[in-house]
């Protein structure tokens, strides 16, 4: 029986609620586009797209609306902020190369608990979809991910070790789940928030990683 945690809503709120005044974040696809929306207007956070755009806005709620020269990576139609800029590719990725990205915003397939990602491709998949998150996780100060706890098959996400293609290796700060808020730490997995009704064990039983308490969890422990 699937655990019921937070909602997709819920989860980019939790993320939004990370960025901090004058930081520099990627934005990946998916689930990572949800959370500009939540970010405070007046919290000078500058949104970068990998495609070529300093200062992306959220996405269109028509996509209709939309002009076909202001996309994000994930080809969807966004807003741009005043001062925002278009770049060269190659800017774009000299800036996140150079380590000048404060943080990056990306989904995940698999995180192992070392902190290794793997997003760009499934096994026994023909083709791939690395794009740049290979630059992007290696050079960001800080890389978010955002996914759910178990795949639709319920198989845990949050792995001992990598077991799909690697994008990157130990550069998961955070992990951003249905079910809880984990930090990738030097001394393993540590739970900092669950959702509601839901215990540690439970959390464990669909995680394969071991897990720590920290936070309030801690306290309450």
């Amino acid at each position: 029986m699937a655990l019921k945690g937070y909602s997709n809503e819920d989860i980019a709120r939790r993320v939004a609620a990370e960025l901090q005044e004058d930081w520099v974040v990627n934005v990946g696809i998916g689930m990572p586009l949800t959370v500009m929306p939540f970010v405070p207007v007046e919290r000078d956070v500058i949104f970068h797209s990998e495609n070529g755009i300093i200062g992306m806005g959220p996405e269109l709620a028509d996509p209709a609306q939309g002009d076909q020269d202001l996309l994000s990576a994930g080809k969807r139609p966004v807003t741009l902020i005043p001062g925002g800029s278009f770049v060269h590719h190659a800017d774009s990725f000299a800036l996140a190369r150079s380590g000048r990205l404060d943080a990056a915003l990306l989904g995940a397939y698999q995180v192992a608990e070392n902190g290794d990602l793997a997003n760009w491709k499934l096994p026994g998949a023909k083709l791939g979809s690395i794009g740049g998150a290979m630059d992007i996780a290696a050079g960001a100060k800080r890389v978010f991910v955002m996914m759910t706890h178990v795949t639709t098959k319920g198989q845990p996400k949050i792995v001992r070790k990598v077991t799909y293609p690697l994008t990157a290796r130990r550069c998961v700060t955070r992990i951003f789940t249905d079910l809880a808020v984990i930090s990738v730490t030097a001394k393993g997995l540590v739970v900092e928030d669950i959702a509601p009704g839901l215990t540690l064990a439970d959390l464990q039983n669909v995680t394969e990683a071991q897990l720590t308490p920290g936070g309030r969890l801690a306290t309450a422990a």
